[in-house]
């Protein structure tokens, strides 16, 4: 018996997927092996999809990876912008945002695998001008949300009026990126949160911040 027009489409119709949720299974399998090591079959399987079908959502392994990328990037600016907002005094705040870090580097359930930008973005972009494109964009506006919260702190009289807001931001910045690192390499937990409490606390003493949060 010759198939009926409608069992076809039904027969070729794309499995549903959940869009997000497999962008971030991809992202995991890409945090886990790093983007060379990662293969097609094993982002298949950890999206639950074929490669027709991962190619027609997603397109290549490539452009895959940089969704991955700017995924994770938005989801961490907007937590990072969350965390420096409010009226937590300063010290606070900037502590609050490490914390993040290292419930992200220290994911419950899995190896510790430091931060999926810092981790894998860092590699690729020496030779991928969008990964690097994304990298530099990346860190460039993490430091703008920590100097964003610096000249708040100097408006309100938690800051030194003549620190620099921008240098002190790239500092901070810098500790979070060693923090990933150094997560990678070995360190305990509770070791890399007590150097992020000695970072604060000398940016906020060499800058005059008059903020609690102890």
């Amino acid at each position: 018996m010759e198939e009926s027009a409608a069992a076809k489409r039904v027969r070729g119709r794309p499995r549903a997927y959940d869009a997000e949720k497999a962008l971030a299974q991809a992202l995991d399998t890409f945090w886990k092996n790093g983007y060379s090591a990662t293969t097609l079959d094993e982002l298949g399987a950890a999206m639950g999809m074929n490669r027709p079908s991962l190619y027609g959502a997603f397109g290549d392994k490539r452009a895959l990876y940089l969704s991955t990328l700017e995924r994770y990037v938005e989801a961490n600016r907007a937590a990072m912008d969350e965390a420096l907002g409010g009226d937590r005094p300063l010290k606070e705040a900037l502590m609050h945002v490490y914390e993040l870090a290292l419930g992200l580097y220290f994911r419950a359930g899995s190896a510790p695998k430091g931060c999926f930008l810092i981790g894998t973005a860092a590699v690729e972009a020496v030779n991928d001008e969008a990964v690097r494109d994304i990298l530099g964009k990346a860190l460039r506006s993490f430091d703008r949300s920590f100097e964003a919260r610096l000249v708040r702190a100097q408006g309100s009289g938690e800051l030194d009026p003549n620190a620099d807001p921008a240098v002190l931001a790239r500092i901070l910045s810098a500790l979070m990126h060693t923090m990933a690192v150094r997560t990678r390499a070995g360190d305990k937990r509770a070791v890399l949160r007590a150097t992020a409490e000695a970072g604060v606390a000398m940016i906020c003493a060499a800058a005059g911040a008059a903020g609690g949060g102890d």
